[in-house]
């Protein structure tokens, strides 16, 4: 259980959800870990909870749409733990407002595109000379199937598809100093948030035409819903020493949801 001995990692919106199992996963695998969140109570808890089972935590309080909010995280992070080895950038969502383009609310534009592109894009500017004065580390981005191909959400898509050519940028850029940058790209997973927005399968209405189309589609891919700790196992391998071979690289880890084409589009 020591496949991330010795390093250091932040994770944003680690306080619920696939970043709060992911630094679970951290700490069992004998990292130390910083938890950036914007919400006090959910990150205090994940926090408290973690060294109460005996690993290493602080939580940091953090606007990752701000650039000084994230600078002062991360200075938090290496005043605490005094190096940094893994990034990983996972806060992120969609509006109900994200609608087609000619009449999506420009604030529904810039509020998706910040919280899911420019805070990478912060955490990385911030975090990237820390990882180099540690010798090369880990960036993991978070992406979506939806950033690969067209949607109904179009900043989300925009902010997603984003995400994919800014990993491979990082890659590109900084290989030379032993960084590696991948993304993960999520099926359906049953956080809390997706638990709240879509209720538990027992509460749904089976004759709803999308009960059926994803009951079809769990049909052909068993594997399309998952939990937060199967997107952690992504982490921790890319996270870890065993995964120096892949860079630039985008994980669908959706139990095969984007290779699924139904007539008329996609899933």
């Amino acid at each position: 259980m020591d496949r991330l001995k010795g390093k250091v990692a932040f994770l944003t919106g680690a306080g619920a959800g696939i970043a709060k199992a992911t630094a679970r996963a951290f700490v069992r695998e004998s990292a130390r870990v910083a938890l950036f969140e914007i919400s006090r109570e959910t990150g205090e808890r994940a926090a408290r909870e973690i060294t109460e089972a005996g690993g290493e935590a602080i939580f940091v309080h953090t606007d990752v749409t701000d650039d000084a909010s994230v600078a002062a995280a991360v200075a938090r992070t290496i005043e605490r733990f005094g190096r940094l080895d893994v990034v990983m950038n996972c806060a992120g969502g969609s509006l109900a407002q994200d609608i087609n383009v000619h009449a999506m609310d420009l604030d529904a534009w810039h509020k998706t595109i910040s919280l899911n592109l420019l805070h990478p894009f912060l955490c990385c500017r911030h975090g990237i000379p820390h990882l180099i004065a540690a010798g090369g580390g880990s960036i993991i981005n978070f992406a979506s199937h939806l950033g690969q191909i067209g949607s109904e959400r179009p900043a989300y898509a925009a902010a997603k598809g984003g995400i994919v050519s800014f990993t491979k940028t990082l890659a590109a850029l900084y290989a030379p100093q032993g960084i590696r940058a991948n993304a993960i790209a999520p099926g359906s997973i049953r956080t809390e948030r997706w638990l709240k927005r879509r209720g538990n399968d027992a509460a749904v209405d089976r004759s709803d035409p999308r009960y059926v189309e994803r009951a079809t589609m769990h049909a052909n891919y068993p594997f399309s819903t998952g939990d937060p700790d199967d997107i952690a196992a992504v982490a921790v391998f890319l996270a870890s020493d065993e995964s120096r071979m892949l860079t630039g690289t985008t994980i669908n880890a959706d139990g095969g949801r984007s290779s699924y084409l139904k007539v008329g589009g996609h899933s």
